[in-house]
């Protein structure tokens, strides 16, 4: 019943009442407040949708619209190196314009927008000059929907700086509360005797990866469906217990995957992903370990697009773990780095013969997701979602139980040489 409808009623009902009937009088007064409670509730529940975004302007000044269904809550941070925009909204936010729509234009060299955790979004607008919001703000419509208005403009390095450090802020802005959506968790006393890997789905969130030619399939997508599978498969295997960094579409900085692997006991990290290339022709799966010069240029090229993750997502990189200089750490991380080696060689002769494989498919490169100094850790490029052959091959569910099964096979033999 409509508000005005329960106007309607109580306005007949007074009418028809005996004045001195109490007990009917506080029975409407109490139907009218659960309905108007019902109904604020009902209208609170609706998902917050962004309907409509639209971008125009020069290389001075830029303005960035977006429509909404409801009036949204935002806070508006800054980063530079590169110059960044942050603007977080405090919900979960459905995005159901076109993705062209929101193509980078004027000021803004790039757009990024998507989830970052549960109950948490983030839209970043990067620009090659400094650049600062002239004002920001939500206007409501005729309609009943609501627009937010950022008014972007050039700025000078001097400014823009002022503006980072009045916020000393880490770039992630958000509860810890239900990060990646962990299968498994932190083994438990039943699972000591397990050898324990962290399947790690690629990109995820706002940060969605290599997208197909055609627009269709999306890495962050393949990569989870992937793990999902890479991690039912192995829990199926006596002796092994795996867990997911991530198990939803949320966004996980790269030292934040490394610490959930060692956080969770993980014995081995696998780190999937289905990038693209410029040559469409290349197709076949990688298995990339980590070295600090990289084998080739394919596989520095590749790193280097893995690694501005976190950049894309208006989140400050956290590079600790690699510059520990400890001895002892050291010695760990070259044992790490050799078991690494010796098992991707082993996942490389399983696939052959079995599945579609680039040339030189065991290559290294300075990939920051692999850099746990006591975790023997693998980043397995699927296939490229540039060449039409490995995308059909990577979004069917029977290829995706055949390399999970191929993983699984070389990791129970690896575990075996190693005895455990």
């Amino acid at each position: 019943m409509s508000i005005s409808g329960v106007k309607h009623f109580l306005s007949v009902g007074a009418k028809r009442l005996n004045p001195f009937s109490l007990q009917a009088i506080v029975a409407c007064v109490f139907c009218v407040g659960w309905l108007v409670a019902f109904h604020s509730q009902a209208q609170s529940a609706d998902p917050l949708k962004a309907t409509g975004f639209l971008i125009a302007g020069d290389a001075n000044r830029t303005r960035v619209v977006i429509d909404f269904n409801q009036k949204p809550e935002f806070s508006v941070r800054y980063l530079q190196d590169p110059n960044r925009t942050i603007v977080d909204i405090p919900s979960d936010v459905s995005f159901e314009f076109p993705a062209e729509n929101a193509a980078a234009a004027g000021l803004y060299t790039l757009v990024r927008y998507g989830a970052m955790s549960a109950g948490h979004t983030r839209i970043v607008l990067t620009s090659d000059a400094p650049s600062s919001l002239e004002f920001s703000k939500v206007e409501a419509d005729s309609s009943g929907s609501f627009r937010l208005v950022l008014e972007g403009v050039k700025t000078t390095e001097e400014k823009l700086s002022a503006l980072v450090h009045a916020d000393d802020w880490d770039g992630v802005h958000t509860t810890q509360a239900g990060r990646g959506g962990r299968l498994g968790g932190p083994a438990t006393q039943e699972s000591t005797n397990a050898f324990v890997i962290a399947v790690d789905a690629g990109h995820g969130g706002i940060d969605t990866g290599a997208i197909s030619r055609d627009g269709k399939t999306i890495e962050k997508d393949i990569t989870l469906a992937f793990a999902q599978e890479l991690a039912d498969e192995f829990n199926a295997r006596p002796g092994f217990k795996a867990f997911l960094t991530r198990s939803d579409d949320v966004f996980l900085s790269l030292s934040e995957r490394v610490r959930i692997a060692r956080q969770n006991g993980a014995n081995l990290m696998i780190s999937l992903h289905a990038d693209t290339l410029r040559q469409s022709f290349i197709r076949g799966a990688t298995v990339y370990t980590i070295s600090e010069k990289a084998s080739d240029r394919l596989a520095a090229e590749l790193a280097q697009r893995e690694n501005v993750s976190d950049e894309i997502a208006g989140v400050v990189p956290d590079d600790t773990a690699a510059e520990a200089s400890d001895i002892l750490i050291d010695l760990t991380r070259r044992e790490t780095q050799a078991f690494s080696e010796r098992l991707a060689k082993m996942i490389v002769a399983t696939f052959e013969g079995q599945i579609r494989l680039i040339n030189n498919p065991h290559r290294h490169a300075g990939f920051h997701v692999l850099r746990a100094p006591d975790v023997p850790s693998l980043l397995i490029e699927l296939g490229f979602l540039s060449n039409k052959e490995d995308e059909k091959l990577l979004t069917e569910e029977s290829y995706r139980k055949q390399v999970s099964g191929l993983i699984v096979d070389a990791t129970d033999h690896y575990k075996a040489l190693i005895g455990q």
